[in-house]
């Protein structure tokens, strides 16, 4: 197929779906009270015609958790190459300083990840996904910077912190808590590091 304005045919694909997913991302992350995410919606948003939505997803299911995924892929890559690059002693404050400058950055992306506000079963699922999976990441770092013993304590553990963290932003994105981008990060680094260095009781 012969380029148009010269951008050849799957670089205009990738285009139109960048402007979907982030037309999405404006709808699913708005403020509340959170529209009915629809087709519609979503291409008018986007500034594509409705037949342009369906050559990149099947249906309105599939194209939020491409939205949902889209977010949370951004924010663990550049989450774990924060936290990679700092010395271990500050590895906890990396990482919660670039999730914190994310949302602070960017509301949308807050919302969709942590407000309690936002009702929709897919993001449930991929919020549930997503909890696993940044335990995971969290687990690794238990083992090296925090120093908790592998096992079931330290899967509690990230578990429990990771659960912490997500409804502390929640709170955070409400008004519920006042801090400071810096004063948030400050305490949950603290609230992390703390899990590594208090000794477990009996």
């Amino acid at each position: 197929m012969r380029p148009y304005r010269g951008i050849d045919a799957a670089e205009r694909l990738a285009q139109r779906r960048a402007r979907l997913i982030d037309a999405g991302l404006e709808i699913l992350g708005g403020p509340p009270p959170t529209p009915e995410l629809t087709v519609r919606a979503v291409c008018a948003g986007a500034g594509v015609a409705m037949r342009y939505f369906y050559e990149s997803f099947s249906d309105k299911d599939v194209f939020i958790e491409a939205v949902f995924d889209h977010v949370i892929a951004d924010l663990a890559t550049t989450t774990q190459a924060a936290v990679a690059a700092a010395p271990l002693d500050e590895q906890s404050r990396a990482g919660m300083a670039n999730i914190v400058h994310a949302i602070a950055a960017d509301a949308r992306v807050g919302r969709l990840l942590f407000s309690a506000q936002l009702s929709n079963d897919v993001v449930a699922r991929k919020r549930n996904e997503s909890t696993f999976f940044f335990a995971m990441l969290l687990g690794q770092h238990a083992g090296d910077a925090l120093q908790l013993p592998a096992g079931d304590r330290r899967r509690a553990s990230t578990h429990f912190a990771v659960g912490g963290v997500g409804q502390t932003l929640s709170a955070w994105l409400s008004g519920e808590i006042t801090f400071t981008p810096d004063e948030l990060i400050d305490h949950l680094a603290l609230l992390l590091d703390t899990l590594g260095k208090r000794p477990v009781r009996r």
